[in-house]
Order: C-alpha cells, then sequence, then structure tokens
C-alpha cells in the first residue's frame, strides 16, 4: 500500500500484545498515521513502550517476569474489553510466537486487501475489527461469497459503495452464524 513502509510481520508486533498491523492508525493513509512501535521512537508517550522497549529491552511485555505488572494492569483498567486481545496476544505470543505471528500476518493481508478493493471510505474501522476479532477462514469464505455476487449481478470493479456494502452484509451475516 502506499506511504507504508517495507516491512516484517514481526515488526508490527506491539510491546504491549497489539497486532500494529490491524489497526487502524496503522491503516491508515493520512500523514498522521503510526507506523508502529517497532519502526520509530515516535512512541515514547506511552508507558507500557517505555517500559518495555526504552527500559527493559524487550520486544513484548510477554517477556517480562513482571508481566503484567501496575502498569499493564492501570491501563486494562481503563479500558477493560479494549484490552481483551491485547492479554490474549501477549499469552500466544509467550506460548508460540511465530504460529500467531503468522495468523496475525495473515489477517493483516485479509484487511489490507479489503481496504485496497472494497473501501468506499467508510469501512476501514469495520474492516480492521473484523479481520481482528473473527476466524480467518471466515473473513476469506465472506470475501469469497462477495465476489461471486459482484460476478452474478454484474457489479463493476468501480462501484466501490456496492461492492463495500454487500461485503459488510456477508460479514456481518457471517459472524452471527
Amino acid at each position: 500500500m502506499e506511504g507504508k513502509p517495507a516491512i516484517n510481520g514481526k515488526d508490527l508486533v506491539g510491546a504491549c500484545g497489539i497486532y500494529c498491523g490491524l489497526c487502524m492508525k496503522y491503516q491508515s493513509k493520512a500523514k498522521s498515521r503510526c507506523i508502529g512501535c517497532k519502526l520509530g521512537e515516535q512512541h515514547d508517550w506511552c508507558s507500557i513502550w517505555r517500559c518495555c522497549v526504552k527500559k527493559h529491552g524487550f520486544e513484548t511485555c510477554a517477556e517480562c517476569g513482571e508481566y503484567p505488572c501496575e502498569r499493564y494492569a492501570r491501563r486494562r483498567q481503563k479500558d477493560p474489553k479494549g484490552w481483551i486481545l491485547p492479554d490474549e496476544n501477549l499469552k500466544d505470543i509467550k506460548h508460540g510466537r511465530e504460529d500467531w505471528l503468522k495468523e496475525q500476518i495473515e489477517r493483516r493481508l485479509l484487511a489490507e486487501k479489503m481496504l485496497e478493493n472494497y473501501n468506499e471510505g467508510r469501512s476501514m474501522s469495520f474492516y480492521c475489527k473484523s479481520c481482528t476479532k473473527l476466524p480467518v477462514d471466515l473473513i476469506e469464505e465472506a470475501i469469497g461469497k462477495a465476489e461471486k455476487k459482484f460476478e452474478s449481478d454484474g457489479i463493476e470493479k468501480a462501484d466501490i459503495k456496492t461492492r463495500a456494502k454487500i461485503l459488510k452484509a456477508i460479514i456481518k451475516d457471517s459472524k452471527f452464524r
């Protein structure tokens, strides 16, 4: 995608357990977009990043014997639902980083495919969250169903608005079955 540095998947593993490649701030094309925590020191504002990376020299909190520390617990208390996934990610990283990373890269590539081909300018959040939370096979299946519908209904590639509407409806329907 335009404006993104060439990176490997490991560079998008956030210190706190977030996979930056699935974050809207990373996927954004705006000048203020985030490049991920490993690709610069622009995250000096983040107390978790400062503690994990700068102070202890770790890549993620999963490497720290104090995890979950008081600093991490304070962040989690502010937004308990928002920290469920990073907690799960850190546990997965601890027990098998390569398998976890492979899945995150698959998810990122699916999100980028949806953003490139089916984003009418209002779907970034939906696609990033879907790729973060839903099973990879369900996302792939939804894209396949959408492509078949585009073909059967004669929907042009340039009709992004209709394509986005159809794909989002299929994903919403799929995740509740």
